[in-house]
């Protein structure tokens, strides 16, 4: 029987291998993978961060999923928004990640109304309608199927719950000649110099180019019952912010 095939960056690997590859990205850069996020984008990760925590508009008592939270910067703001009566679930399958994650939420005296758990993306440990809330920033183009990961997020929300994905995307035309060069050239070597990993960031690069652009994401959501589906663009389309909701 012929293995399912998917992409890792521009490779061609077995659905099975996949997974594994992106673990040692991950398990590699986890110790300076927020370090590596400022020098990248020059420290705009932060207001995209920013974007989609204000766009969720989380509210006192209100129970969020973070997936593929990796190091926790928007579950720690989403417990203070929901408050004693709320809950935040940080999750991811990496464990690494979640590991500096958790140190980080502890440093900082959150504990009380955030757990932390590792699961996979494409098949939701959760009980159906559990989440007001899910959110997914930089972690969906890292799962190999996309359009189970988005049905088991569906099925995870409550009746009029959000969806928000923050990804890399398609930058407009005018961009896209200084945005090849940055992405394989210079990023590669940031690597290299601070994280002593070339190979992981230029499966970056490639990763965002493998990965469906706005418009398709919007189609996968809806064939997922996702409905008023829109994406804003930030930053000239470099990343865009998807929406939607279950009725």
């Amino acid at each position: 029987m012929n293995k399912k095939t998917t992409h890792f960056g521009y490779k061609t690997v077995s659905q099975e291998e996949k997974a594994g590859y992106v673990k040692d990205v991950f398990d590699s850069v986890s110790n300076r993978y927020d370090l590596m996020n400022d020098l990248m984008s020059g420290g705009l990760h932060r207001l995209w961060k920013k974007y989609t925590i204000d766009k969720a508009s989380a509210r006192y008592g209100q129970k969020i999923l973070d997936l593929a939270g990796g190091t926790g910067d928007l579950a720690k703001v989403f417990a203070g928004k929901v408050g004693d009566e709320g809950h935040v679930v940080l999750a991811d399958i990496n464990f690494s990640m979640l590991n500096e994650g958790r140190t980080r939420l502890i440093n900082s005296g959150i504990s009380g109304n955030l757990s932390i758990t590792q699961v996979n993306g494409e098949n939701l440990a959760f009980k159906e309608g559990s989440f007001d809330i899910v959110t997914i920033a930089f972690g969906l183009r890292n799962i190999t199927d996309k359009q189970a990961a988005l049905s088991s997020i569906y099925q995870t929300l409550k009746p009029g719950g959000k969806l928000l994905i923050l990804e890399f995307s398609k930058p407009i035309n005018l961009l896209r000649p200084a945005y090849d060069l940055y992405s394989f050239k210079i990023l590669p070597l940031l690597g290299k110099l601070v994280a002593n990993d070339a190979d992981s960031y230029q499966y970056l690069a490639e990763s965002i180019r493998m990965h469906p652009d706005q418009d398709k994401l919007i189609t996968m959501m809806e064939d997922a019952n996702f409905e008023r589906c829109r994406f804003t663009n930030l930053s000239g389309g470099i990343v865009a912010l998807h929406e939607g909701y279950k009725f």
